[in-house]
């Protein structure tokens, strides 16, 4: 969910209102991404939250990197536009440790690869990925924007828990048989109801 920046101006407060009505209203997923408003979304959403952690299923990505300082490598989109993607272990760590302290929680209940490093194996993101569940930090993984066989060489890493895919826009380079592929992929990897 964004909640500002891409889609015009917004309100920070009527934000974190909304997310506090759907909370209310018994809405308990919430889903963000550190890229969204440069971390600010995640502020948006750690406000919200204060106090009713235990209210919410706390979904975040990473992986686009938004700060131009850091380094990444060039994705095309194929809309007009690249992403710089960074998906090394120590870029893991480090946005891992950003998005707890926006949201200021201490666990993140799904934690998602934004999408995948062209120059970095996914099994090198996962791992990392899954030192963080070792280390209480994290509860479940899922990716997001990849390839069928991304998610099982993923999968063969750490249990993902999770796969999502925008079926208009499938991940960059994959080619018509791979989304297919995908979507049984994904279907077999809906492990957050099957552990």
């Amino acid at each position: 969910m964004v909640l500002e920046g891409y889609y015009g101006a917004s309100n920070d407060d009527q934000a974190v209102q909304t997310i506090r009505r759907a909370l209310d209203v018994g809405m308990t997923m919430i889903d963000s991404a550190d890229a969204y408003g440069n971390g600010h979304n995640e502020a948006l959403v750690g406000r919200a939250i204060k106090n009713r952690r235990n209210e919410a299923f706390l979904a975040t990505k990473f992986g686009i990197v938004f700060d131009e300082g850091e380094t990444g490598t060039d994705l095309p989109t194929g809309w007009g536009f690249s992403l710089k993607i960074n998906g090394k272990p120590e870029y893991v760590r480090k946005a891992l440790d950003g998005s707890l302290r926006r949201m200021g929680v201490d666990v993140i209940d799904l934690w998602y690869a934004h999408y995948a490093d062209p120059d970095t194996p996914i099994e090198q993101t996962v791992g990392a990925m899954a030192d963080a569940v070792r280390a209480g930090k994290v509860r479940y993984l899922g990716l997001s924007n990849i390839t069928a066989r991304q998610v099982r060489q993923a999968h063969a890493v750490h249990p993902i828990t999770r796969h999502r895919s925008n079926p208009g826009h499938p991940p960059p380079g994959t080619s018509p048989g791979e989304r297919q592929g995908i979507g049984n992929q994904a279907d077999q990897r809906d492990i957050a109801e099957n552990q």
